[in-house]
């Protein structure tokens, strides 16, 4: 989108600049915002947009637009751990306890621990377990990783093609430009026929953020480790830690960071389901950047 004719600071300030005034025009574009609308639109927030869309701003919009709408009607920052805890007691999707080379948050998937057949409960605990990720972010990082473990899966278990697509759709525009990275650790070979038909719901931006590493595989397995400190890495990807989900403990971590994400949002937690009644908070605190 925007090419240097050199690499002077000169050329740096001028791309910055027209960034900046991308943003500007995004935000003219959508209008005036209230609420939870205004305080998810941050600048960082329409960056997000804009690269997604390689800087278009009417595509951009439209994308935002239809984030927006989405929120309104799911309300992913009022979901809170009890009504999605069923879904993680095998462990299937968590937040690790380490981070990557970058700092970024990773989260854990285990599509053979499935334990439930509720697609939408499914989705919904997977959508917290974003929100949370992103609420756990650095100040200096916007985007998270993902590990996938296929030990235990199966035809007989494995992730329906809705489930897949949802998850894909939910990813890309709702969340775009959140996933730095996605490593699908030694899948099985009967795994092919399913990707086959997954990649193609993949946009070509988040196809190139989905990493296949196999053990065997030399230059796979060097890539891991450029994101990953062996030591931190389980061995069930190929590292040194040992993988172990307490669901007790991961629970009460969950409520911790259920009160942080109504703080976040201004919710008060002392209503029922800790969730708000008013949809405009007073002086919310900012997103992370």
């Amino acid at each position: 989108m925007f090419r240097r004719k050199g690499n002077s600071h000169h050329d740096q300030d001028t791309d910055e600049q027209q960034r900046e005034q991308k943003v500007n025009e995004v935000k003219a574009a959508l209008g005036p915002l209230s609420g939870r609308s205004l305080q998810y639109c941050t600048d960082a927030c329409l960056k997000r947009y804009l690269v997604a869309r390689n800087w278009n701003v009417e595509k951009s919009k439209k994308m935002l637009e239809e984030t927006l709408r989405w929120r309104s009607t799911y309300k992913p920052e009022e979901i809170r751990w009890h009504e999605v805890a069923i879904e993680g007691e095998t462990g299937k999707v968590y937040r690790a306890n380490f981070r990557d080379r970058h700092g970024r948050t990773v989260l854990i998937l285990r599509p053979g621990m499935q334990n439930t057949s509720s697609l939408d409960n499914q989705m919904k605990h997977l959508v917290y377990l974003i929100e949370n990720a992103i609420l756990n972010l650095p100040e200096d990082q916007e985007q998270m990783a993902w590990l996938i473990d296929f030990t235990g899966w199966s035809l007989s278990n494995n992730v329906p093609i809705k489930s897949a697509r949802d998850t894909i759709n939910i990813l890309q525009n709702h969340y775009p430009e959140r996933l730095a990275i996605a490593f699908l650790y030694s899948p099985p070979r009967i795994f092919e026929a399913f990707w086959k038909v997954v990649r193609y719901f993949l946009d070509p931006k988040t196809f190139q953020k989905v990493k296949f590493v196999y053990p065997k595989n030399k230059d796979s397995v060097e890539l891991m480790s450029s994101y990953f400190d062996s030591d931190n890495l389980p061995t069930e990807f190929g590292g040194k830690a040992t993988l172990q989900y307490d669901h007790e403990e991961f629970s009460r971590q969950m409520a911790q960071d259920d009160v942080k994400a109504a703080k976040l949002w201004g919710f008060d937690e002392h209503q029922p389901n800790g969730r708000a009644g008013a949809e405009v908070a007073p002086e919310p605190e900012c997103l992370v950047p």
